[in-house]
């Protein structure tokens, strides 16, 4: 090979290893994903859906004013999980489900590897209740969220406050998507560092971070909506104490379903023996 190819294969190599650099190294499993921080609820009544949060033990933490007719409620699963309630701004806001945020050990660092490999989240900043906070939108437009929890937040400093003795389940443990297109939304995941494990129209998610969350998309039909999933140790113990309380609760062998006055759905799992 001459001089002048000689040169052109260094400046070739040059630019690969540039290339290469300006993909950032994916966070370790305890910076990146470790849980579900919150899920997002717009209802029609907050205070109705507070008190029905209630019922299954869960007890507001604290509230956010969002504008003169906006709130933005929240209601305490455990220290470091939270179902958010917010209001309906005017009759043109779809209700349900709103957003998922996740818990990030190091979200500087996951947002850096984000954008390296072509995923637009928003710039780290710090929201009203003093955590860090990134969004990225899915494929369908909606928004998913990122926290880190700080020092000083209004979260780190209700820890070990508003955690109901009667609280139905102890863990949010995750949430079934129905969605359009399933595998486009399996390579968003797994853009966000999820592994995926796809069965039939369905794809179960895991992220090393947060090795017991359970999270599944599937195929949307008529009528199918997102289920937030929560652990119970006997679903027949669990669907006693709800109907004592009032609540409607249809249990089929393990599985308890719970709905609320806007049809949310709210699953319980039975994950131990039954004492």
């Amino acid at each position: 090979m001459n001089r002048i190819g000689w040169i052109k294969m260094a400046a070739g190599a040059a630019l690969f290893a540039g290339a290469l650099s300006a993909v950032a190294q994916p966070p370790a499993p305890s910076d990146g994903i470790i849980g579900i921080a919150n899920i997002a609820l717009r209802v029609s009544d907050v205070d109705k859906e507070v008190v029905f949060l209630g019922k299954l033990g869960f007890e507001k933490a604290f509230t956010t004013t969002l504008g003169a007719n906006s709130l933005e409620v929240f209601v305490k699963v455990n220290d470091r999980q939270f179902i958010e309630v917010y209001s309906r701004d005017n009759p043109s806001q779809p209700l349900g489900w709103m957003h998922v945020c996740y818990e990030v050990g190091d979200l500087n660092a996951l947002q850096k590897y984000y954008a390296s490999i072509g995923l637009a989240a928003t710039t780290v900043r710090k929201a009203n209740a003093g955590n860090l906070f990134s969004t990225l939108k899915d494929p369908t437009g909606n928004l998913t969220e990122f926290t880190q929890y700080m020092p000083g937040s209004r979260h780190t400093l209700d820890r070990g406050q508003h955690l109901g003795t009667d609280r139905i389940s102890n863990e949010l443990i995750g949430f079934v998507m129905p969605v359009r297109e399933v595998g486009v939304m399996m390579d968003f995941y797994t853009g966000l560092g999820f592994q995926t494990e796809q069965s039939g129209s369905t794809v179960h998610l895991a992220a090393p971070g947060a090795p017991d969350m359970r999270i599944e998309i599937s195929r949307a039909t008529a009528g199918s909506q997102p289920q937030i999933l929560f652990p119970v140790p006997d679903a027949r113990k669990a669907a006693d104490q709800l109907e004592r309380l009032g609540v409607n609760a249809n249990r089929r062998d393990k599985i308890v379903f719970v709905r609320d006055e806007d049809g949310n759905s709210f699953v319980l799992l039975e994950t131990g023996s039954k004492g």
